[in-house]
C-alpha cells in the first residue's frame, strides 16, 4: 500500500508549494486535495492549494509530474444533504472530477454528504437523507462507470458514519460496481460508529482509506459531530482501533491511502512507520 498526504501542509499555500513540501519528506502520493468549479481568487494568487475542476486536467497531471509525485485519489467532498444551489458544492462538481480523474488516469475520486447546512436539510429523516443523497449521486455513479472511475464514499456526516445509511445508499444505488468506499477511520469513529466493524462489513467496497488517529479531547464530542478534518497525533497515539482495522483489510490489496494529520515531519514518519508495523506496507 501506497502511503501519502493530504496536500494541506502549509497554511496558505499553493498546491506546488504543498507538492515540494511533500516531496521533502520523501512521500510519492498525495491526493488532489481540495476543488473547486471555476476559477479560485486565493488559488490564482497562490494562497491556496485548490485546483480548478475547469482546468486542463493534463496541466495537472504535469503539475504532480515535476515533482515525481503520483495522484491517489481526486476529492470532490460535496453538500449531499441540503439543496442544490449553483453556490453549493454537488453532482455537478463531482461530475467534472469523475472526467478530470479519467483523462489523467486517477482511478479514484472521493465524495460525501457533509452535515447539512440548511434548516430544510436539518429535518429531513433518515429516509429522505438517504434519497436525496442517492439522487444526486445517480448520475454520477453512471458516469464513473462509463469512464472507468470508482467514485468513493467517505465517511464525513450523519448518513455515511453509519453502516446503516452506508447500506442504505448502496442500495439505492443497486450496488453498483463504481460505488465504493473511502474509509476514514477517525471520521467514522468520531461519528460514532466503530471503524473495524465498517471495514468488516464494507471490505468488498473499500478502495481507499484516510488515516486518522484521536485522542481521549475527543470523546465529548463523540456521536455529535460528523468529520475530525484533521488529527494532530501521529497514528496509533489515540484511542481509536487502528491495529483493528488494518489486521481487517491488510490483505485487501488497496492500492493508496492518505495521512490526514497536521504536524511536524516526524509525526508523519512515525504514522508511517505504524502503518507498517501493522502490515500495511
Amino acid at each position: 500500500m501506497n502511503i501519502g498526504l493530504f496536500l494541506l501542509i502549509k497554511p496558505f499555500a499553493s498546491v506546488e508549494d504543498q507538492l515540494i513540501a511533500a516531496k521533502e519528506m520523501g512521500f510519492k502520493c498525495a491526493d488532489i486535495t481540495d476543488t473547486n468549479a471555476g476559477g479560485s481568487m486565493l488559488g490564482t494568487a497562490g494562497f491556496s492549494p485548490t485546483l480548478s475542476l475547469d482546468d486542463n486536467p493534463f496541466d495537472i497531471k504535469r503539475l504532480f509530474d515535476k515533482y515525481d509525485m503520483n495522484i491517489s485519489t481526486v476529492c470532490a467532498h460535496a453538500n449531499l444533504i441540503d439543496p442544490s444551489k449553483p453556490s453549493r458544492y454537488g453532482t455537478a462538481e463531482i461530475m467534472k472530477a469523475i472526467k478530470i480523474a479519467a483523462a489523467i488516469g486517477v482511478k479514484d475520486v472521493i465524495t460525501t454528504e457533509n452535515e447539512p447546512s440548511t434548516e430544510w436539510g436539518e429535518k429531513l429523516d433518515f429516509d429522505q437523507r438517504t434519497f436525496v443523497i442517492a439522487e444526486k449521486l445517480y448520475e454520477p455513479v453512471k458516469m464513473a462507470e462509463d469512464y472507468g472511475v470508482r467514485l468513493l464514499l467517505e465517511n464525513h456526516g450523519p448518513i455515511t458514519d453509519t453502516i446503516e445509511g452506508l447500506s442504505r445508499i448502496f442500495e439505492l444505488l443497486d450496488d453498483a460496481p463504481a460505488l465504493g468506499l473511502n474509509l476514514d477511520t477517525g471520521n467514522t469513529w468520531l461519528g460514532g460508529t466503530d471503524p473495524v466493524e465498517v471495514a468488516k462489513k464494507f471490505k468488498d467496497k473499500i478502495h481507499h482509506i484516510h488515516w486518522k488517529d484521536l485522542g481521549e479531547d475527543w470523546l465529548d464530542k463523540r456521536g455529535k459531530q460528523y468529520g475530525a478534518g484533521f488529527s494532530t497525533i501521529a497514528m496509533g497515539e489515540g484511542i481509536i482501533d487502528i491495529k483493528g482495522v488494518c489486521d481487517v483489510l491488510r490483505d485487501k490489496g488497496i492500492e493508496n491511502s492518505t495521512l490526514e494529520i497536521i504536524g511536524e515531519e516526524d509525526m508523519l514518519k512515525k504514522s508511517v512507520e505504524f502503518l507498517k508495523s501493522c502490515g500495511m506496507l
